[in-house]
């Protein structure tokens, strides 16, 4: 897992390489010599290249201009501009192969107004300037970056708000920098996901690794089945599903078993077999009305089954008084996965910019691990622990994708993941899924029929 720290973590790591070796010019020079190197890379070499450095006072400035005595000493034709002098100058390719941007870092605060830069590729120095590198907004001008080189570990701003769209390609680079010992969120590779995932046992059982499905009304068939599918894609090696409505408002995948779930009282029905499987999923398509709300509830006390809770299955798991009693009381692994609107129903701080923060402190409330969608997914457990998850596009803006997400999450549970595990892992098989999609036209059956190749494909990479 990569690192991800809040501009105050890397200042105080920064303080504590800056006190371990006296000074911090050894820092500055590796830094300039890897920006450097880089930039040599995105030029396609050096000698006759024109590179603009656009340098600030601080320390990212003097990160520039080493950069800029290496170009140079490697035959580039270099020129450093004060960030001070740059507005208003227009950069293009007539005279330009590559802006560097070393204006500002992660400690800028106030606005700039960087020069308009036309058809010539930007280098950021650490971070885009001007781009907060705690939320990833953005208050006066920027420039959008083709490639980021960032040191120690990649700061949290660079993944959330405008973050992604303005850094380009992230290059992390070590520069004798370590974080501290109080780093509690990381972004997940696919070799954390092949870490997690345990291989299949030769002596498996089909019931080994069960998963009930509750989901689905009249009206809502697909949500059901999407939800089965997924799982058993996933690698859950039984799926029984039941709905609500008559036996013919939903017809199960082929190889998931179904039923109808009796008009009242239909919590004890499920209680009375849960013991046979691994895990459930609750919620999509489920419908909603305080009848809904008081059997899923019933549920969540009555199964002490690793459960995930998605859908109609969340705002219903919260009691009539706006009480997450049915949640603290559970002592089995529990994984909501709210959008922002389910987010804010759960009692969630929407407003809070810092959404790792706020994803942070309803797991903490709620004693449930926390998958939070959007752009970068945030995966928050109840300890405090957060996983990031950028795997995934626009793509999976799709009917039914949530309903996919929920089913994985539901099958890796089976398959003896944690919580955390099972939810920042599925979250990234997910979004793997979605890429390999065809770029117009996807919909949510077509990233269920990707989860068994993105799955082998991560486990096949590194075994």
């Amino acid at each position: 897992m990569i690192p991800v720290l809040t501009p105050e973590q890397m200042r105080a790591a920064d303080d504590a390489a800056l006190s371990a070796v006296g000074g911090g010019d050894v820092f500055i020079k590796r830094a300039g010599h890897a920006v450097a190197r880089v930039a040599r890379t995105m030029l396609g070499g050096t000698y006759g290249r024109r590179v603009l450095v656009i340098a600030g006072k601080g320390h990212n400035g003097d990160d520039g201009r080493v950069a800029a005595e290496w170009l140079t000493e490697w035959g580039a034709s270099v020129h450093v501009l004060d960030a001070t002098e740059a507005a208003g100058q227009l950069i293009d390719s007539r005279a330009t192969d590559l802006v560097i941007d070393a204006a500002y870092g992660i400690g800028f605060h106030g606005t700039w107004s960087p020069p308009l830069v036309l058809d010539v590729p930007v280098l950021a120095v650490d971070i885009p300037s001007g781009l907060n590198a705690l939320d990833g907004t953005v208050e006066g001008g920027v420039l959008v970056a083709d490639r980021t080189v960032t040191f120690a570990a990649v700061k949290t701003g660079m993944l959330f708000g405008d973050g992604p769209s303005l850094c380009g390609e992230i290059d992390i680079v070590d520069v004798g920098i370590d974080p501290l010992d109080d780093v509690s969120t990381y972004l997940v590779e696919s070799s954390d996901v092949a870490t997690w995932l345990p291989p299949r046992d030769r002596l498996a059982h089909k019931w080994d690794h069960a998963v009930r499905v509750i989901a689905g009304s009249t009206g809502m068939a697909g949500a059901a089945s999407l939800v089965s599918a997924a799982a058993m894609r996933a690698g859950a090696g039984m799926v029984h599903l039941s709905w609500r409505g008559d036996a013919s408002a939903v017809t199960p995948p082929t190889e998931v078993v179904g039923r109808a779930l009796p008009a009242e009282g239909w919590a004890q029905d499920i209680a009375s077999d849960i013991h046979r499987f691994a895990s459930l999923v609750i919620g999509p398509g489920l419908g909603r009305g305080d009848d809904i709300g008081v059997e899923v509830r019933n549920v969540l006390s009555t199964c002490d089954v690793a459960t995930v809770v998605d859908g109609d299955g969340i705002g219903a798991s919260v009691d009539p008084r706006a009480g997450h009693s049915a949640l603290t009381a559970r002592t089995a692994a529990t994984v909501l996965t709210p959008h922002d609107g389910e987010f804010a129903s759960l009692g969630g701080d929407v407003a809070n910019t810092d959404r790792i923060a706020a994803t942070r402190e309803l797991a903490s409330r709620t004693g449930c691990t926390i998958l939070r969608k959007g752009p970068t997914t945030v995966i928050a457990d109840p300890d405090g622990a957060v996983y990031l998850v950028v795997a995934g596009d626009e793509r999976l803006a799709t009917a039914g994708s949530g309903d996919v997400l929920s089913g994985i999450i539901g099958a890796l549970l089976a398959r003896g993941l944690s919580a955390h595990e099972a939810a920042a892992a599925a979250a990234y098989v997910h979004g793997m899924a979605g890429s390999s999609c065809a770029s117009e036209g996807t919909i949510a059956r077509d990233v269920v029929a990707m989860i068994s190749d993105v799955l082998t494909e991560v486990a096949h990479n590194v075994r």
